[in-house]
């Protein structure tokens, strides 16, 4: 694994290129001007990350209004986020992270508490990156409901 790094806010968000559900290289660095919020989520199709990625489509419009690009990143496919799109209606970029090394860098990957037990898996969390693409803001271990709405309100705050 990866030495995670210091993913606070004031730090230099890690840079990533990831392939998004059309197979389009996306890279942090081709964002800088815009706020980005990034959050990572363990599977498509699953009860927690559909609520959460709805919940940031039925949003866009008020992120985007704010200079702010929303993208989801798992270590489902580009296939796999497809279909997500497309049973969902989402409207937002989903990234594939394969080999979960961004997930590692953000600290988004790793042990966490499951149903009482240590497993290792991806820790829901959300970073929003500035336009000079430092964090301003991470949220760690999120419940997927209502998280949109809390990311969209620190967002306005911030860019307001």
């Amino acid at each position: 694994m990866t030495e995670v790094k210091n993913v606070d806010a004031g730090k230099k968000a890690p840079a990533f290129t990831l392939l998004n559900q059309d197979e389009k290289k996306i890279a942090l660095k081709d964002l800088t001007g815009k706020w980005v919020v990034l959050y990572f989520y363990p599977r498509d199709n699953t009860s927690g990350c559909t609520k959460e990625a709805c919940e940031f489509t039925d949003g866009l419009k008020a992120f985007e209004k704010l200079n702010a690009v929303v993208l989801g990143v798992s270590p489902d496919s580009a296939a796999s986020h497809r279909n997500f799109i497309a049973k969902q209606n989402l409207k937002i970029d989903l990234l594939a992270d394969t080999d979960r090394k961004v997930m590692t860098k953000y600290g988004a990957f790793g042990t966490k508490k499951m149903y009482g037990k240590e497993v290792q898996g991806v820790i829901r969390s959300t970073f929003l990156i500035d336009p000079t693409g430092k964090i301003a803001y991470a949220w760690r271990n999120v419940k997927a409901a209502g998280h949109a709405a809390n990311v969209r309100e620190k967002l306005s705050e911030l860019a307001g």
